[in-house]
């Protein structure tokens, strides 16, 4: 699902995207009534499995150092290691070790609730920037970081948490890549070709670890994470893909929650889990895209791009011919344009930035575009990092579910979706396709919904969002009973709690510090529109 990974192709649904005890003893996890696993055998021991890690982790703890410099995290953040087993039903087995950071909390040890875990997205994103927000003084978590340690992490298989990878970094990054919209049956069968040739690389280069790459095992890491802290119960702030994960955790453990919090939120429905999810984020990410290109048009004395969405439209097909026809610096093709430009509809914090750089274009300045949207090569820790989302966001959602086998379903769906959504369909069909002919084992998602001892969680979504559409929020609201639902009305940027609007940022906060959810849910005025 584009959205849960960084923005960028080469570079979450986040990012632009981009997603989740009472005791610790053997058998004192509650068994998923559904399964990653198949069977309720296998079910069974892999809740014993996690109680087995848990109380391991429990008893040996995290050994908190100062992080290495090249991961860029300044004192008084702390880096450690938390190990788990790769295969839950094999507690015993092979171990794979788990990136973790946290900073302590502001406030006083009286004040202090514990531990607030983060997980940004993707599937393929690193959570461990959270505890930035404290060092940076991030103004909307000042409340937030006087009671919680804020906790990061790397999700297994990315980062520093035994990396998976499906193709050479170098020439994962390597521009212009073939057009997204395919022009005849034989452009078809090339995308065809490279997304087998995807799979084939990512069981050649991770076979092993490919089984093993779920959410539910994910979260089941973080369980055994919050036990190597020290923590009875789970205060855990998921976005976008994250979401997911907290969705997951909350029904195998809904007893070891205390707050969560979920922001843009994937739809849990195992039907949509996650091939219908990507044709949803399609249609999502069209209204969006119609969003920004009338703001521009609105501000066409700052951009000069056209004062109407249709002459604005007529633009962007303009530069898209022109860079398929010769692209831009050599480099920039269709496929590289959307990469690029899509970061708007997924954020408004993209909208006056890539506004910007096309007004450059447009004026003359190739460069400008150039420089942000090419893909560079000397950057090779960025792209090894870029080449290790892609092969996470790909093994999760290709492992999670079972994807069409069929290209006539797969062409008839996304041919029919592209004719009135062509901003994304067809790119975003070939960034998944590989999950139809995936060389490992797929599995059945997992029944979210309401068990006995899960407490109140609030879910937070703007009514426009692309990556993760608003009917995802409402799905979830209705699985977790007592859940409440705050709306951002009329807005659509991806990732609510990270923008500044009063009456959501005040109810988060209150959340996280009460515990109250509040009597019904709310309906939130907009956030301010970006300005120009």
């Amino acid at each position: 699902m584009r959205g849960l990974r960084p923005t960028r192709r080469a570079a979450a649904f986040g990012s632009a995207g981009l997603l989740v005890t009472a005791t610790l003893i053997a058998g004192a996890v509650a068994a998923p009534a559904a399964n990653a696993a198949g069977t309720a055998s296998a079910v069974d021991r892999e809740a014993k499995g996690v109680a087995v890690a848990a109380a391991k982790a429990a008893k040996k703890g995290v050994k908190w150092q100062d992080c290495p410099e090249s991961w860029g995290l300044e004192k008084p953040i702390q880096c450690g290691w938390v190990t788990v087993p790769l295969d839950y039903a094999k507690p015993n087995g092979k171990q794979i070790k788990l990136a973790v950071d946290r900073i302590g909390n502001t406030g006083t040890k009286k004040e202090r609730q514990g531990a607030l875990i983060y997980n940004p997205g993707g599937p393929g994103a690193s959570g461990l920037r959270f505890p930035r927000r404290v060092t940076t003084k991030a103004p909307l978590w000042v409340n937030t970081s006087k009671a919680y340690d804020f906790v990061g992490f790397d999700p297994r298989g990315v980062g520093h948490s035994a990396p998976i990878s499906c193709a050479d970094p170098q020439e994962f990054v390597k521009a212009p890549k073939l057009d997204p919209v395919p022009d005849s049956e034989a452009d078809k069968l090339k995308q065809r070709g490279l997304a087998a040739e995807y799979a084939e690389g990512c069981k050649q280069r991770s076979g092993a670890m490919l089984p093993h790459m779920t959410t539910p095992n994910t979260a089941r890491d973080l369980d055994v994470i919050r036990a190597a802290l020290g923590e009875k119960k789970l205060n855990f702030l998921g976005v976008s893909y994250g979401t997911y994960i907290g969705a997951v955790y909350g029904t195998l453990f809904p007893t070891h929650v205390r707050r969560m919090v979920v922001d843009s939120v994937v739809n849990p429905s195992r039907e949509k889990i996650w091939y219908q999810a990507n044709l949803d984020q399609d249609v999502a990410f069209e209204g969006r895209w119609k969003d920004w290109t009338k703001w521009v048009a609105q501000n066409d004395a700052t951009y000069h791009l056209g004062d109407t969405q249709a002459k604005v439209q007529a633009k962007w097909l303009e530069l898209r011919a022109t860079a398929k026809k010769d692209p831009i610096g050599g480099l920039v093709g269709p496929a590289e344009l959307v990469s690029f430009f899509q970061s708007a509809p997924y954020y408004d914090s993209a909208w006056a930035p890539t506004a910007q750089v096309w007004s450059k274009y447009a004026a003359g300045d190739t460069q400008a575009l150039v420089d942000a949207a090419a893909p560079d090569l000397t950057d090779t820790a960025g792209n090894a990092a870029a080449e290790n989302g892609n092969a996470v966001y790909t093994a999760v959602e290709c492992t999670d579910a079972k994807w069409p086998t069929s290209w006539k379903r797969w062409d008839r769906d996304n041919t029919e979706l592209h004719r009135n959504h062509p901003f994304m369909t067809w790119a975003n069909a070939w960034m998944n396709l590989p999950c139809a002919t995936w060389q490992s084992k797929q599995y059945t998602p997992v029944d979210v919904k309401t068990k006995k001892g899960l407490p109140p969680v609030l879910i937070v979504q703007s009514e426009r969002d692309a990556a993760t559409p608003y009917e995802g929020a409402v799905e979830l609201h209705k699985r977790f009973k007592g859940s409440r639902l705050i709306t951002e009305k009329k807005a659509g940027s991806h990732g609510v709690t990270g923008l500044v609007n009063p009456c959501v940022n005040d109810r988060v906060d209150s959340y996280l510090l009460t515990g109250k959810v509040g009597k019904a849910d709310v309906k939130c005025a907009p956030h301010a529109m970006p300005k120009p």
